[in-house]
């Protein structure tokens, strides 16, 4: 399964911000759209889109499973509720949302009702997201890689993640970057602002670009149609040899999703 290049994430959005954006995007092409229990805004998100009125066949829906539901029979009935939430009889990808915090709840078993999930048709593809080389090695052993659709991580100038990433490009497991603007804090950075007024673009469209080039998947969120225009069109812009370079230099390890949860990072 192919996990699509660019789509709206919709962390911190809710109620009525959340359905101007949803139709916003949908307006100017979105098809894709990130979610997860933990955001409280599933029912939101499902209300939107289906007023929206585009074909659930055009959509990919992904929503992320979190850590109090990891239970086998708990993750299963948790997947459901999201599905009536979302309006729809299945999401496209199903991501464990972290990992377990101290292994409280076995990854074999949490993955395997994942899987079970697929199995079900409650979800098309599953995936993991937060999780480290030595997490996501653990993962393979009990799903194998082909079943791992992609790894959703943290990836910005500022946060590489080169390690990582090697890792998950030779197993074969797809990388989809959140916060790949790391709050706007890229977005003021001397060298993406060069970047970006030689490319007569945004910073953000830099940033993002940056990460399409790479192959990496982006979910950036936004509430302003502008922005949300700009950020779809990041994929025709094409960064050359120097510009990639320079953005290699900005790699300072500053990690912005560091919850007391986290692992211990790689």
């Amino acid at each position: 399964m192919t996990v699509p290049s660019i789509g709206l994430g919709t962390y911190r959005l809710k109620g009525q911000v959340l359905t101007d954006s949803v139709h916003n995007a949908l307006d100017l092409g979105y098809r894709v759209f990130d979610t997860a229990q933990i955001y409280d805004n599933e029912a939101d998100l499902g209300a939107a889109l289906d007023s929206g009125n585009v074909p659930r066949e055009e959509l990919f829906l992904t929503t992320k499973v979190w850590i109090s539901n990891f239970h086998h029979d708990d993750l299963l009935a948790s997947l459901r509720e999201s599905l009536r939430k979302l309006r729809t009889d299945h999401v496209d990808l199903a991501l464990i949302h972290w990992p377990s915090p101290n292994d409280e709840v076995p990854m074999r078993e949490y993955l395997g009702a994942l899987a079970e999930a697929k199995a079900q048709g409650l979800t098309r593809a599953i995936g993991i997201s937060n999780f480290t080389i030595d997490l996501t090695r653990q993962a393979i052993d009990i799903l194998g890689a082909d079943a791992i659709a992609t790894n959703q991580i943290e990836v910005h100038p500022y946060l590489q993640n080169r390690a990582l990433i090697a890792y998950l490009r030779e197993q074969g497991i797809h990388v989809t970057a959140f916060m790949s603007l790391a709050y706007g804090a890229v977005l003021k950075d001397p060298v993406i602002q060069a970047i970006a007024e030689k490319h007569q673009a945004t910073t953000a469209q830099v940033a993002l670009a940056w990460a399409l080039q790479q192959g990496y998947a982006v979910i950036p969120s936004s509430t302003r149609r502008e922005n949300l225009a700009g950020n779809l069109k990041a994929a025709a812009l094409r960064l050359d040899d120097e510009d990639m370079a320079k953005i290699a230099t900005l790699d300072r390890g500053e990690r912005v999703a560091n919850p007391e949860i986290a692992p211990a990072w790689d």
